[in-house]
């Protein structure tokens, strides 16, 4: 595979769906909603999978919407103990650090977040940098407008040297439009929507080998990858 960079999104990729980190991140949407736009609670649900399905996530729905505040929104849905949800995961440090390849997260949440959340995992030092929601200038996956911006920071005039990694369909459907190859972490793609899936990161030694196909000692091993 003819590589150059990897993409990863962070909640619900990096670690397990099962953490309940991200529907805590949930429940802190909908408590915003109620809190400081005084919704009711009848009409958060609905209106929240409207703006998520229609513009990518909440927030920016609540942006074009209702005129607020990102910075007081995202320090608002993130503030919980990570520590309790999630843990590090040795094996998984092992295999992004194998992975021949620049890395960077990509995500819709903003940079303190990611930072407590790699740095929690024992990842921070796994990547080349974060591209946030303010780095992309508050457009957010699925947006195309976010890619292109991710590239361009990346430096990556190329698409098609670079792999995504993803636990939302829609995501991953208009980076693979885009030239990515795409990997959904976390469940299965049903319909063939993307390049390729993975219940978890973990199995890409096994499920993409070409990866590292072409970064193998003479000894038929990854150079830096003492399995």
């Amino acid at each position: 595979m003819d590589l150059e960079v990897a993409f990863f999104d962070l909640d619900d990729t990096l670690y397990d769906k099962k953490s309940g980190l991200w529907e805590a991140i949930r429940q802190r949407m909908s408590l915003y909603m109620h809190e400081r736009l005084g919704m009711s609670w009848e009409i958060i649900p609905s209106l929240r999978r409207h703006y998520f399905e229609t513009y990518g996530t909440t927030l920016r729905g609540l942006q074009l919407h209702h005129q607020v505040d990102p910075e007081d929104y995202l320090a608002f849905v993130h503030d919980l103990p990570i520590h309790e949800f999630i843990q590090p995961d040795p094996e998984l440090r092992h295999l992004i650090l194998s992975m021949p390849l620049r890395r960077f997260v990509f995500t819709n949440a903003d940079r303190n977040h990611a930072q407590r959340v790699l740095q929690r995992l024992n990842l921070t030092d796994c990547f080349e940098g974060i591209i946030d929601i303010r780095a992309v200038r508050f457009y957010c996956k699925p947006e195309p407008q976010a890619y292109q911006i991710a590239l361009d920071i990346a430096q990556v005039q190329n698409p098609q040297r670079c792999i995504y990694f993803d636990d939302t369909l829609a995501n991953l459907i208009t980076a693979r439009k885009i030239g990515f190859f795409t990997v959904l972490v976390g469940q299965e793609d049903l319909e063939g929507k993307v390049d390729l899936w993975v219940e978890q990161l973990k199995e890409l030694p096994q499920k993409l080998p070409a990866l590292w196909d072409n970064h193998r000692g003479s000894n038929g091993r990854t150079e830096d990858f003492a399995g």
